[in-house]
Order: structure tokens, then C-alpha cells, then sequence
């Protein structure tokens, strides 16, 4: 959701806090500001809107000269977008400004509190809170203060703090909120995220919950809530700064669409041995043989994973699997057991709805795998087991690569599960691991081959209604290509079992609506044309996606076919998402749509 930056060093403070914030702009957000501590004074500039207009109102940092300083982009949780409610936030007296990432739950209490003791507010956020209470308790040492007031605050949250009476230091903590601190010659940094750092430095180290840590320039010291000092081990992060650069294209979903073929590779080859996938590492024989059942939790996108993640491991692997959004997972009072495995998968893996569900589901005794892309991340740090995916860096809100990494992996857990169990014949394993390997090459002829796909969104692009339809992973992967164009070209856009038109969503077909029929899966594919014949006898008008064996079969029903190779029906999906990412893509852009940053939605959503 929010990002947060901080600085201290031998170096100007401002521009280095706004170049931070720039790459932490595909988080989200509806304004942003920094704070310079100048000694007498912090100095704040915030403004609503984009982060030009931030760095036009400071002069990109000339008007706010200092070595030590915080910055921020904001996604609105508490008010409304605003100046005032803008971070950073300061004290009633000036002394104490900060940054926050998260949500403060308890602030009406302590609001109430500290207005019974005389203390005024400015703006309506959560945050203004926090800085209001670490003043309160500030006698003279920064980091007692935040320490006592830490211990106060409930909810999910990541602070940076300055205080103008000790103008060399930065305070961070964090509490159910990802934040990192980075090292660098004469200089060290704090970020709620290693994207915002990858320009000046690769070392890093990852706070626990509840820890404390004070930045100097000569170094960083980590704590307790009661201020017992804590060791940290230092990480290298292995991205580059060019893996968080356009590369040249227009924007970075378009980028990121381009490098799936790679990802996936990098995602795959680890875990291929011998003509063998091998997650031995994650999950032991011995208990996937007395596993009861699968469970998977996740959200939006990664959630569409788990949904063709359960058509492939029921079919494979002939074990039940429960497919739970992550947000509803803690309220449903899940029937989970130690033979359980529970699968928890986020691109961030800071996602908090996943992380508290992957709590619960150690509470109550499952075993946890989390499939994620972020090493370090709370997800990561809090499972049991943990598979990363090798998407890189993913800038663009709209996820395309980490969606397709995800896939990959859940492939790889399928087949070797059913491998473990004996639930798969020796000839369908070979042919769906040389068909997993083969992914990579077929997807880039979809690539080479999508001048097709941006013609029919120029046909389309002024549809404000669409419609998409499918059965068993067709409709899995309708879900996807529908979440895609919705959030990215603002069209109102839904997808359907196929074979729950007639129960009253062909109601909503007229003349001319746009319904996109997804039937690659060769099985349901007679099922899936009768339905499109349907909303074609009701004035559709029909695009197909399916694979190329099919086509001609499919060519009577609809009015335009996009077509992929063939392959093995568990990997249809890894394929048929290429086409309806650009279809969606090529939408947006003939919209004019902010396609990298679209409207009110967040990359990493880090509260409830």
C-alpha cells in the first residue's frame, strides 16, 4: 500500500528520498511528501496527487536542503486524500515528524486520550496519532520514546521517525508491515520495500516484528520494544537496478508481460533434476503420503492461481483441495488438522490478509508452504516451507509474470505430488514435465505473434460491458483475464462458468455485448461452443480463445479466434493468460488508461 523512505548520510537528503519514492510509485497512492530534518526544524513538503507534482513543489529536492530526511506515498486508509492528510505527519509542536505504512486500530482511543490532555490535531489520519504519542512521550531520547509508544499502538504498521533535537538519526519499527533497512558507506536507508534502495545499495537486513532500529550514518543498531539490543543478519539482494527499469517500453506491465517467458524458466529449472521435479526440500514424502487434504489461501490474482491450481492437483494428484480467499479464511472456522497442508501464495508476500490466514493455519496445527517472490518477506519469514518464484522484480499493479511464475510453481507441486503419492502413470508424468519445460519457447510465439491481439483491441476498445465464459481451467482462467481488463481499462467486465449463463447472467447479453469464450480444454470444449452459440443467437458478439488444434472446430460459433499452441490440458492456462494480458493491456492503452499505476488500486495490500 503505502511506501516509505528514509535517508541519512553525507548526501542531500531530498532528492535521494524522491527517487526512493518513484520506485516505490507501483505500490499505489494519491499523494506523497518528505520531511528533512534541518535541526531547528523539519522541514515538510507534501502534496496531493503525483509525484511530480511533489518534486515540482520542492524543486527535486533544492528547496529543502539537509543530509537526514523521510518520505512517503500514500494510499488512503484514514481520510481523504488530501494535503493536510498527506504524510508526513509532525507533532503538535513540530518536533516529531513521521512516515507510516499500515493502520493504527487503536487511534480513536489514543486520540481521545491525548485531546483530554490538551493535544491538537490537524488532520484526520491514523498517523497524526502516532506522531502526537511519540511526542507525548518523548523526554529527551528519541528511541525511548517511539519504544513507549510502540507499546501502545495495535495494528499492522511500519514508522520511520525523525525529531529535530537529534537531527542525525533516524527511528524505524515496524509491526505486521514490511520494512527493511539498507547499508551503505557513510550512509544507511530504510524502505518499506528493497525497490526503493536497489540505485545505491544491495545490503540489507529485515526487521522482525516489533524491532526497533536507529539509523545513523555511521550505522544501524537494532532493539526490542524494551530496548534489549538485537543482532541482525545482513542479505544480498540480487536484483539490478535495470530489472526495475522500463527497458525501453512504454510501460512496465508491457515490459513484464515480454519477460514471462524467462521467468518462467528461471521459476521451473531449479526443481527439474534428472528428468525429475524434486521439491523434497518443501515437502517430505513421508507426510504428502499421509496428507489429507490441500488447502490454498491467496488473494486476487495469486487467488485465480489457486483456483487452476486445484483443477491440476485434484486431477494429478487425486487428493481434495480447498480453494479459501485469504480474507475470509480467518472467519470461516476452517477444519484444519496436522495432515492438512496449506499452500499460502502472494506475489509481495507481504499480502496481510495471507499472512494472518497463514497464522491461523499454523494455530490450528497444518503444515504451511508459501509460494512467493520476495525473499525476506513476512509471508516467507512466517511459513513453514517456502517456495520462491523467480519473477524479479514486478513494478506494474496489474501482475502478469508473478501470475505466470505462480502457475508454474503450482504446476511443479502438483506433479510431484502425485509423483510421491503414485497417483500418476509413468508416460503422463514424462509428457506433462516435457510439455512444463517447452512453456517458455511456446509462450514466446505468442509474443512474436501479438500484432493479432492489439487489432481486435482496437475493435473493442470502446466496449463498456464484457463478458467472460469458460468451464473446469477455462473458467479458471476467465476470472484472471477478467480481473486483468477490469483493473487496468476501467470496463465493467465479469466472468462466468460457462454453464451458469442460463441460471440469469444471459439476461445481460444484448445486441453487440462483447463475450470472450475461453475453451481450450478439449474435453468441455463441445459444452463451451453450445454456450457461445447460446449468447450468439442473443445478438453476441463472440471472440474465442483456444488452442490452435481446435480452431476449426470452434470457427462456426465466433466471430473472431485467437489461438495458442498445443499442449498438455494441466498447462493450457500457463498459455491462453498471454493473449488476454495484451488483450487487456492494448484496451487500456487505446483508453488512455494509467495502465503501470490504475486508479485507487495498490501493488502490495498490506492491510485488512
Amino acid at each position: 500500500m503505502c511506501g516509505i523512505v528514509g535517508y541519512t548520510g553525507f548526501r542531500q537528503a531530498a532528492p535521494i528520498l524522491l527517487e526512493g519514492l518513484e520506485r516505490l510509485e507501483y505500490r499505489g497512492y494519491d499523494s506523497a511528501g518528505i520531511a528533512i530534518n534541518q535541526g531547528e526544524e523539519i522541514k515538510i513538503i507534501k502534496s496531493m496527487g503525483r509525484l511530480s507534482a511533489l518534486r515540482e513543489k520542492c524543486g527535486g529536492g533544492c528547496c529543502a536542503p539537509g543530509f537526514v530526511g523521510i518520505g512517503h506515498t500514500r494510499w488512503a486508509t484514514h481520510g481523504r486524500p488530501s494535503d493536510v492528510n498527506s504524510h508526513p505527519h509532525v507533532s503538535e509542536n513540530g518536533r516529531i515528524a513521521i512516515v507510516h505504512n499500515g493502520i493504527i486500530e487503536n487511534f480513536a482511543a489514543l486520540k481521545e486520550m491525548l485531546m483530554k490532555r490538551g493535544r491538537v490535531f490537524q488532520s484526520e489520519t491514523d498517523t497524526e496519532v502516532a506522531a502526537q504519542l511519540i511526542d507525548y512521550f518523548y523526554k529527551g531520547n528519541i528511541l525511548e520514546a517511539v519504544a513507549r509508544a510502540v507499546r501502545e499502538l495495535e495494528g499492522s504498521y511500519a514508522l520511520g521517525v525523525v525529531c529535530s533535537d537529534d537531527p542525525d538519526t533516524l527511528v524505524a519499527v515496524k509491526s505486521h508491515a514490511p520494512l527493511i533497512v539498507a547499508y551503505g558507506e557513510g550512509e544507511n536507508y530504510f524502505a518499506s520495500d528493497v525497490m526503493a534502495l536497489v540505485s545505491h545499495t544491495k545490503t540489507v537486513s529485515y526487521l522482525d516484528d516489533d524491532e526497533l532500529a536507529v539509523v545513523t550514518k555511521d550505522g544501524i543498531k537494532f532493539y526490542t520494544p524494551f530496548l534489549d539490543t538485537v543482532s541482525k543478519e545482513k542479505f544480498t539482494v540480487d536484483w539490478d537496478v535495470s530489472a526495475a527499469d522500463k527497458g525501453g517500453y512504454e510501460h512496465y506491465m508491457f515490459k513484464e508481460i515480454m519477460e514471462q517467458p524467462e521467468a518462467v524458466f528461471r521459476t521451473i529449472e531449479p526443481y527439474v533434476r534428472s528428468g525429475r521435479v524434486d521439491l523434497s526440500d518443501m515437502l517430505e514424502k513421508d507426510y504428502i503420503n499421509k496428507m489429507e487434504r490441500i488447502v490454498i489461501i491467496a488473494c486476487g490474482s495469486s487467488g485465480h492461481v489457486g483456483v487452476i491450481a486445484k483443477y491440476n492437483i485434484e486431477k494429478l494428484a487425486r487428493i481434495p483441495v480447498e480453494v479459501v480467499l485469504a480474507s475470509e479464511f480467518r472467519y470461516c472456522d476452517p477444519i484444519i488438522n496436522s495432515n492438512t497442508l496449506v499452500i499460502c501464495i502472494s506475489q509481495s508476500g507481504e499480502t496481510a490478509d495471507t499472512l494472518e490466514a497463514q497464522n491461523e493455519a499454523k494455530r490450528l496445527g497444518a503444515k504451511t508452504l508459501a509460494i512467493v517472490n520476495v525473499e525476506g518477506s513476512s509471508i516467507a519469514k512466517s511459513a513453514e516451507k517456502v517456495f520462491y518464484t523467480k519473477a524479479g522484480p514486478e513494478i506494474a499493479v496489474a501482475t502478469t509474470k508473478a501470475y505466470s511464475t505462480q502457475l508454474a510453481a503450482t504446476v511443479l507441486v502438483a506433479l510431484y505430488v502425485a509423483d510421491c503419492r503414485g497417483a500418476i502413470s509413468p508416460s503422463e508424468y514424462e509428457s506433462i514435465l516435457s510439455e512444463l519445460k517447452a512453456v517458455p519457447e511456446k509462450m514466446r510465439k505468442i509474443l512474436d505473434d501479438k500484432s493479432n491481439i492489439q487489432y481486435l483491441a482496437y475493435q473493442h476498445f470502446n466496449n463498456e460491458d464484457l463478458f467472460f465464459i469458460g468451464r473446469n481451467i477455462d473458467y479458471a482462467l476467465s476470472l484472471e483475464g477478467s480481473l486483468k481488463l477490469k483493473e487496468i481499462s476501467y470496463i465493467h467486465s465479469e466472468a462466468y462458468a460457462a454453464g451458469e449463463l442460463k441460471h440469469g447472467t444471459i439476461s445481460l447479453v444484448v445486441n453487440e455485448t462483447l463475450v470472450i469464450a475461453v475453451a481450450t480444454y478439449e474435453r468441455l470444449v463441445e459444452k463451451t461452443l453450445s454456450n457461445a452459440l447460446e449468447v450468439k443467437a442473443r445478438g453476441a458478439h463472440v471472440m474465442g480463445v483456444t488452442k490452435e488444434s481446435l480452431k476449426d472446430k470452434l470457427s462456426s460459433a465466433m466471430d473472431e479466434i485467437i489461438t495458442i499452441p498445443d499442449t498438455h490440458d494441466v498447462l493450457l492456462p500457463s498459455l491462453a493468460v498471454l493473449p488476454l494480458q495484451l488483450f487487456a493491456y492494448y484496451i487500456a492503452l487505446y483508453r488512455g488508461c494509467d495502465i503501470d499505476k490504475p486508479r485507487n488500486l495498490a501493488k502490495s495490500v498490506t492491510v485488512e
